[in-house]
C-alpha cells in the first residue's frame, strides 16, 4: 500500500543518547519530523516509527489494534537500547499514550518521558459509544490538522475508523492503570486550547504518575498538533534541554544500560 507523502518512518544514527518519538492516532511521522530533525541536528540518535495501519488509508487502520501499535514502538525501543546507553521516549497525543506504557513497562531502561497533549481517556460519549457504532458506521470525520498556525497541514487520515477508536478505548484504561509505575523524569507540554484532546487528560497524567522530577509547560499559541504549530520551537528546545540535563546528570555507563529483551514487565 503506497504511503502518504511525508508518512515515511524516520531514523537518524547519532550519538549514544537515543530518543524514540511516537506519532498520534490517524497521524504519521510527518507530524514529528521537525522535532526529530531538531534533535538529530544536535547529535542525538532519533527514531520515529510509522505505526501499523497508519500513513496509507483509513481502511488499513481498521484492521489493526492497540497491541499492534504498541508492539511497533516497543520494537523500536529495543533497537535503540541495543545501540544507545540511554533512551528517552516521547509522543504526541496517542503517541504520548504509547510512550507512557513504554515507561511503565520498561522502568529504568527509559531515562525520561516527553509528552505533548497526551490522551488517556475518552472525552465524549461519542468516543465511548464506538464499541457499538463501529458495527454500523465504519468511519467518521477526521481529526487531523488541529493547528492554529495558518497554512500548516498534518499528514493524516481524513476519516477516523471506528474500529480504531474502539481499540484506543481499550488502550486508555490499560495505560491509566500503569501510570503509578511511571517513575522517570517527565516533561509534559499541553496546549491551553485543544479541539481533539481535552487538557484534563494532562491533569490525569500529572496526578497519577510516580515521577518526582516533573515539568509542566502550558502552550498558549497552539492547538492539538503542537509539534507543527506556533509553539513547536519551544517544544523542540525544551525537550532537548530536558534530555541534555538528564544525560549530563548520569554517566553513560550508569543510565540503566542498553535495553535488552526480557526487561518488559507483565
Amino acid at each position: 500500500m503506497p504511503l502518504l507523502p511525508g508518512a515515511e518512518p524516520y531514523r537518524h544514527d547519532g550519538g549514544t543518547t537515543g530518543v524514540l518519538l511516537c506519532h498520534g492516532f490517524t497521524g504519521s511521522p510527518q507530524s514529528m519530523r521537525p522535532w526529530a530533525g531538531h534533535l538529530a541536528d544536535r547529535g542525538l540518535t532519533v527514531s520515529v516509527p510509522l505505526l501499523p495501519g497508519h500513513g496509507t488509508r483509513w481502511q488499513e487502520m481498521a484492521m489493526t489494534g492497540w497491541q499492534d501499535w504498541y508492539a511497533e514502538v516497543e520494537r523500536e525501543l529495543l533497537a535503540l537500547g541495543d545501540r544507545c546507553s540511554r533512551v528517552f521516549v516521547g509522543g504526541l497525543s496517542m503517541g504520548g499514550t504509547l510512550a507512557l506504557r513504554l515507561a511503565a513497562k520498561h522502568g529504568t531502561a527509559v531515562s525520561g518521558v516527553v509528552l505533548v497533549n497526551p490522551s488517556v481517556k475518552a472525552d465524549s460519549p461519542k468516543l465511548r459509544a464506538a464499541a457499538l457504532l463501529r458495527h454500523i458506521v465504519p468511519s467518521v470525520k477526521g481529526i487531523a490538522s488541529d493547528i492554529a498556525r495558518e497554512g500548516v497541514v498534518e499528514t493524516g487520515y481524513d476519516r477516523v475508523p471506528l474500529h480504531g477508536v474502539h481499540a484506543l478505548n481499550q488502550l486508555w484504561p490499560v495505560v491509566r492503570a500503569g501510570l503509578p509505575q511511571v517513575t522517570q523524569p517527565l516533561l509534559l507540554l499541553h496546549s491551553r486550547v485543544d479541539h481533539v484532546v481535552d487538557p484534563s487528560n494532562s491533569a490525569v497524567v500529572l496526578s497519577s504518575v510516580s515521577s518526582t522530577d516533573v515539568t509542566e509547560i502550558v502552550l498558549e499559541d497552539s492547538f492539538h498538533v503542537a509539534t507543527l504549530d506556533n509553539d513547536a520551537e519551544r517544544i523542540f528546545a525544551e525537550s532537548y534541554a530536558f534530555v541534555e540535563r538528564l544525560s549530563a546528570a548520569v554517566p553513560a555507563d550508569g543510565a540503566g544500560g542498553a535495553l535488552k529483551e526480557g526487561t518488559a514487565g507483565g
